[in-house]
This record gives C-alpha cells, sequence and structure tokens, in this order.
C-alpha cells in the first residue's frame, strides 16, 4: 500500500482534493468576516465583491501553490498552507485598518469598483510575499 500513495497521480490527486477543501474552507471564513454576502453579491452582479473574492481565491490557490512545491508531505503542505491564509486574513484587517474614513466592506458592498480592484490585487499580492516565505 506504501507504493499506492508515492504514486505521482495519486499525491497529485489528494494535493487537489486537499487545496480544494481548504479553499472551501477559507472562503467561508472570509464569508463570515465580511459584511455582505460574497456569493449573493456576486449573483447580483456586483463586479467589486467578483474581483475582491477572485483576489482571496487567487491568493488561497498561490498560497497552496508554494506550500506545495517546498514540502514533501502532504500534512506539510496544510499546515504552511493554513498559516498562509491566517496571513493571509491579517492582510485584509490590515487593509480595512489603514481606511480609517471609510469601510472598506462598505464601498465592496455597493460595488465601488476601485476598492475592489485594490482588495483583489492586495490579495494577490500578497499572496506572492506569503508563498515566498513558506518554507
Amino acid at each position: 500500500m506504501t507504493g499506492f500513495w508515492e504514486n505521482t497521480l495519486v499525491e497529485t490527486a489528494a494535493r487537489y482534493s486537499v487545496s480544494i477543501l481548504c479553499l472551501i474552507l477559507f472562503l467561508a471564513i472570509f464569508e463570515i468576516v465580511t459584511s455582505y454576502k460574497n456569493w449573493e453579491e456576486i449573483r447580483n452582479g456586483n463586479l467589486s465583491v467578483a474581483m475582491a473574492t477572485g483576489g482571496k481565491i487567487f491568493g488561497i490557490a498561490n498560497i497552496f501553490r508554494y506550500s506545495i512545491e517546498h514540502n514533501d508531505t502532504l500534512l506539510q503542505s496544510i499546515g504552511w498552507g493554513i498559516f498562509g491564509f491566517f496571513l493571509l486574513l491579517i492582510g485584509y484587517f490590515v487593509f480595512e485598518f489603514l481606511t480609517p474614513t471609510y469601510r472598506i466592506d462598505d464601498e465592496i458592498a455597493s460595488d465601488n469598483r476601485a476598492v475592489g480592484f485594490i482588495s483583489m490585487v492586495i490579495s494577490v499580492g500578497l499572496s506572492f510575499v506569503i508563498g515566498a516565505s513558506i518554507g
């Protein structure tokens, strides 16, 4: 059975499956911390929410990309992916803190595309910084 788990196809499927499950979990956490309903707003055509959510999806996936690339075991990849996600989440709160004249969530919910775009770029950019630091 050991040879089964060392098969590249099996390992790829396992890492892919775990990454998808983590992505779903992490998006659910983002849904809890934002004041708007991501998927409802996207269904209603809110491009700002779509950009911000897309940035989060890309950011999470990019962190897992680095985590998989730099770790030998699935558990190590998961651990670093979770740690990277929490750093990305902290980045979200820092962005909100650095804009005291308005609330990021309110601007994104009201389809302020400039704020949605900046939110997306911050998530993507931070994911590269976080990913480069993963060991």
